[in-house]
């Protein structure tokens, strides 16, 4: 890996990490389904160009079905969902629990498409939801409010929607292996825009939102959304894609790191635990320590 890479790989941890911190300081004036919908729509009209500009717009009329559906469970539902957590957990807290996502994804592989799990594997996962059972057992990151959803309601958003990216990772590695990524990229954003409009326009805020959300909301849409994907696709192109995922184990150092900086949120022992014990499952379960130990 170049250092360019390298720095590339960093910055883009860096970029959505701070998505959980930009979710904390829009969600309460804007709400969940409101912020989704901005999100999505901002990234949509990023992204729609960029797919006319490399002519991939075929692909995207070709396959919109499966596209539809990375839209609707990997986009839609996990935005709205971390939407509802952001307004309890703290950054650091929804980046840990994020970080199962690959976790999920091992199990949906397993269980829809037949995927095999060594005891390997299997000890990775048993180890990464033993962290996830610590976090949501302590009281770390927790901020109750009037406004705000339980904590264990809280903790299950957060895991629902790294389950949604879950099944889209399985579900896109056998149906859409084929189709360009900026096309699934820019139609899954269109479709989330399109299956959010009309809940976010029923609860949309009676009061106008201040700058700071509306700051946070665009930096959301357009830097840890729309420019995050293409710098995903470029690190894709330049250094393969099991390469490019382990921004998954850089993230929740990013996302504690901008909480603490930024928020005053603290970061405790047993995030800290959690983070390890989950990563180090995430390895475990997807095989990425084991083949990196045979290499």
């Amino acid at each position: 890996m170049r250092l360019r890479h390298l720095t590339e790989l960093l910055v883009l941890a860096a970029i959505w990490g701070a998505s959980f911190l930009f979710m904390r300081l829009s969600i309460g004036e804007f709400g969940a389904w409101p912020l989704a919908a901005l999100r999505v729509t901002g990234a949509t009209l990023m992204l729609l160009p960029l797919l006319a500009w490399r002519a991939e717009a075929a692909a995207l009329r070709r396959h919109w079905k499966p596209i539809a559906v990375v839209g609707m469970l990997g986009t839609a539902l996990p935005f709205v969902l971390y939407g509802v957590a952001a307004k309890t957990l703290n950054v650091g807290v929804m980046s840990i629990l994020n970080a199962t996502t690959p976790m999920w994804g091992a199990i949906v592989a397993y269980a829809w498409f037949g995927d095999k799990l060594t005891p390997l594997r299997v000890a990775g996962l048993v180890i990464g939801f033993a962290g996830v059972l610590g976090l949501s057992w302590d009281s770390a990151g927790v901020n109750p409010g009037d406004a705000a959803v339980h904590s264990w309601v809280a903790i299950g958003a957060c895991l629902g929607a790294s389950l949604g990216y879950g099944f889209v990772a399985a579900f896109a590695k056998k149906n859409l292996a084929a189709v360009p990524p900026m096309a699934v990229a820019a139609g899954s954003q269109l479709s989330a825009t399109l299956l959010l409009v009309v809940p976010a326009a029923m609860t949309a805020p009676t009061t106008l939102p201040g700058s700071t959300s509306w700051l946070s909301a665009v930096a959301l849409a357009v830097v840890c959304t729309g420019l995050a994907y293409v710098l995903y696709f470029r690190l894709i192109a330049n250094l393969g894609a099991t390469n490019a995922t382990t921004v998954t184990f850089l993230i929740p150092m990013f996302a504690m790191f901008w909480g603490w900086l930024l928020l005053n949120e603290p970061v405790t022992v047993s995030m800290v635990v959690a983070c390890v014990l989950i990563l180090l499952g995430t390895g475990l379960s997807t095989g990425y320590l084991g083949a990196r130990a045979k290499a």
